[in-house]
């Protein structure tokens, strides 16, 4: 089969490589129809994440359908149409009963988090669904039925970023009337600012530095946007235009936030996990007594992390991978009854051959990519 691996920093081909196999009796193999490239893709792509080999089939966005499952599988059979969330979860030990998908202690042997689909050796070394067939562990746990009148346009986020934008919403405790800031822009932060005005947030300012990914946050009803490059300091220009800050701060950036010279020299060095510029803004930019909650994927450790500045303000810190499993059929119940659309975000629908040079185009923020669709 073909599928985009991973061949080094910067570097993505589509090859050739050996169709995946039924490994457990309670696995299933899919035929891929459609797949994504998420921002936390970039971070393999950039070389940021730790134990990726070369040849690693990369990609955790992806639906399609059952081509053969094994004689343990009795959610889904053969022919059905499913997306695929990108925890994967046994479904039996105490983090997945206790609504931890993404914290399963079965499925990752090589690390302390639970294993995610094409996301390297750190994360259990799950081969991803950027490909024409996907392995999927567990199939009694993870996979979810598509009702056929729905496109896969409007489903395939239910795979991660309509998850993880809902749950940075819902741990940052968004209510109605609050102030919310969201820092980022990209597809989980467009997302995010649709939840909070889902929610009932009276007042959300969008943060970013890329104009058109800023422009299309203008099309959501009442949001106002803020330019990184037109302020010195933006976290105290945000804390100045709320008048003390935010009630909620939602990061969505992660490590791929702007670095300062030290840090782009830190990270390549493996001293430091990447930018810490938008936990910075964030520090700033909540109210005393406020929350952050943070979405955005971080890498390993990092120094001068502002911890003192949030304990002084009594700061609440909300973060991790999403449970994904846990959102999939209420958020797909309000895709079906009209009450919430994710593809406005969708720029660009390219042929699963055309990999490289989609990961080449949303890694540089060119011909005003937002979220790429891939399609074997």
């Amino acid at each position: 089969m073909k599928a985009i691996v991973y061949d080094g920093m910067k570097n993505v081909n589509v090859k050739t490589v050996k169709d995946p196999e039924l490994v457990q009796d309670d696995d299933i193999i899919v035929k891929v129809t459609s797949t994504a490239i998420c921002g936390s893709d970039l971070h393999l792509y950039n070389g940021r994440i730790p134990n990726l080999p070369h040849g690693f089939i990369l990609g955790h966005e992806t639906m399609g359908i059952v081509e053969e499952a094994g004689k343990g599988v009795s959610k889904v059979k053969k022919g059905d149409r499913v997306i695929v969330p990108f925890p994967v979860a046994c479904g039996h030990c105490w983090y997945c009963e206790h609504g931890l998908w993404s914290q399963c202690d079965n499925s990752n042997e090589h690390g302390e988090a639970g294993g995610l689909l094409g996301y390297s050796d750190t994360y259990g070394g799950y081969d991803g669904g950027q490909a024409e067939y996907l392995r999927v562990p567990y199939a009694n746990v993870g996979p979810s039925l598509v009702p056929p009148d729905l496109t896969d346009e409007q489903v395939l986020f239910l795979t991660d970023i309509l998850p993880t934008s809902y749950w940075g919403v819902e741990i940052g405790g968004v209510k109605q009337d609050d102030t919310v800031i969201v820092l980022g822009c990209g597809p989980v932060g467009l997302l995010t600012i649709k939840w909070a005005l889902f929610k009932g947030a009276k007042r959300v300012i969008a943060v970013d530095w890329v104009g058109y990914r800023l422009k299309h946050a203008l099309t959501y009803p009442g949001v106002e946007v803020v330019n990184l490059e037109d302020h010195d300091n933006t976290g105290e220009y945000l804390k100045e235009i709320t008048r003390g800050g935010a009630d909620v701060v939602i990061d969505c950036v992660g490590l791929d936030g702007k670095m300062t010279v030290i840090e782009r020299a830190e990270t390549l060095l493996k001293l430091q996990g990447g930018s810490k510029s938008a936990i910075e803004i964030a520090t700033q930019a909540v109210r005393k007594g406020g929350t952050v909650s943070m979405v955005g994927v971080y890498g390993g450790r990092y120094n001068n992390f502002p911890l003192g500045d949030f304990f002084a303000r009594n700061i609440t810190l909300k973060m991790g991978q999403c449970p994904a499993h846990t959102y999939v059929d209420p958020i797909l119940k309000l895709i079906e009854a009209g009450k919430f659309d994710a593809t406005d975000i969708i720029t660009h629908k390219l042929s699963l051959d055309e990999g490289a040079h989609a990961y080449d185009v949303f890694n540089k923020k060119e011909d005003n990519c937002i979220k790429v669709i891939l399609r074997p």
